[in-house]
């Protein structure tokens, strides 16, 4: 038993003094390739078994025919153990050149493209990773895109739109000035009503910079549906009567839900507008609200006889007014993006799709707790 602890002890000398000189080169050159440190970490392991071995052989006065038997195979050991370290290394520096040149292309603004040659474990997960950044970077890529498209469009429309009312405004206000006119109060009140499509415009503009700037401030409270939906249709009647559609809500559950009145009464109101200016006269515009999967669910649905396939997505963008049939003659376009904003900043969602005769927009929020 004592021998052997001797030659453990001797084994272990050896070994450590060699595992020492190992990791002293290692902290050398620790800058340098993957495939050296692994050359330096099989060096390391022969030179420690050999160095443990020469220190028993030498503690045992091995004959000097057993030493060199023992040397030659621990080098022959060496010598292979050494071949495929730098044969690992190589390949991983390969992969990881291959890597490199793929996240270049990938952060000068192009798509990664994972390499095609087999990786380790390590290099292969992190491929993966690159590849569904990848992605993730080229949504909201086209997001930005699409947001600026929609962007210029409302600049372009918003100018449009304040120039023809403002010149109109002009024009009256100089014939005024000039005393040709034969009926001043006509022009007064349609310089007032002018001046009402103006102000609802900067109304809009300012609550659409609210919600995008996260400066809406919210005070919700305990409401019935039956009523906010009563109080929407009771705001949009005179506008259905001049264009000769009829309201219908008749199902209306009285559900309770924890919401802003005064916010989600501009909900209603502009989706209500939104449907009866596009629903021919002596067409219908129904509201109907009620609780579904734990959620109360409101919804407008109007005459307008749909919306194309490749709008839908696009309808709730800022600025969006789709085909010239669906254009209104005031407004720039930014009541459905108003929905939108409100609504998700109650936790909800707005969404809109085809049903027969027309469109169908709901508003999905959470339910009140009892």
């Amino acid at each position: 038993m004592r021998d052997i602890l001797l030659i453990a002890l001797y084994a272990f000398v050896g070994a450590a003094a060699a595992g020492l000189l190992g990791a002293a080169v290692l902290r050398v050159l620790r800058l340098r390739s993957v495939a050296v440190s692994l050359a330096i970490v099989a060096a390391v392991a022969v030179t420690a078994m050999l160095a443990g071995t020469l220190a028993v052989a030498w503690a045992m006065f091995l004959s000097p025919h057993d030493l060199s038997v023992v040397t030659t195979v621990v080098t022959m050991a060496a010598v292979v153990s050494l071949v495929t370290a730098l044969l690992l290394g190589r390949r991983v520096v390969v992969s990881c050149r291959d890597l490199a040149l793929a996240a270049r292309e990938f952060g000068d603004g192009g798509v990664f493209t994972a390499p095609g040659l087999p990786a380790p474990a390590e290099l292969a997960a992190l491929s993966r990773e690159l590849s569904a950044t990848s992605l993730r970077l080229a949504e909201s890529r086209e997001r930005e895109r699409a947001l600026e498209a929609s962007r210029r469009e409302l600049v372009a429309w918003i100018s449009h739109d304040l120039r023809t009312p403002l010149a109109g405004l002009r024009a009256m206000s100089e014939a005024l000035e000039d005393g040709v006119v034969s009926d001043p109060a006509r022009y007064h009140r349609q310089i007032r009503t002018e001046v009402d499509r103006l102000n609802g415009m900067v109304g809009d503009l300012f609550e659409l910079s609210r919600i995008h700037a996260g400066a809406l401030a919210l005070t919700p409270a305990r409401i019935c549906v039956h009523d906010l939906v009563g109080d929407a249709l009771a705001g949009a009647g005179p506008l259905a009567r001049e264009h000769g559609v009829r309201l219908v809500g008749e199902r209306v559950e009285a559900v309770p839900v924890e919401v802003d009145g005064k916010e989600m009464t501009r909900v209603l109101a502009n989706l209500l507008v939104n449907a009866i200016r596009h629903t021919p006269a002596e067409g219908t515009v129904a509201v109907d609200a009620g609780l579904r999967a734990g959620s109360v669910v409101l919804a407008v649905t109007d005459g307008c006889g749909g919306i194309p396939a490749d709008d839908l997505p696009r309808v709730f963008d800022t600025g969006w007014r789709g085909t010239e049939a669906r254009t209104p003659p005031a407004g720039a376009g930014l009541g459905l993006a108003i929905v939108k904003g409100i609504v998700e900043a109650h936790a909800g969602r707005a969404d809109v799709r085809n049903v027969t005769g027309g469109c169908r927009f709901e508003v999905t929020l959470p339910a009140a707790g009892s």
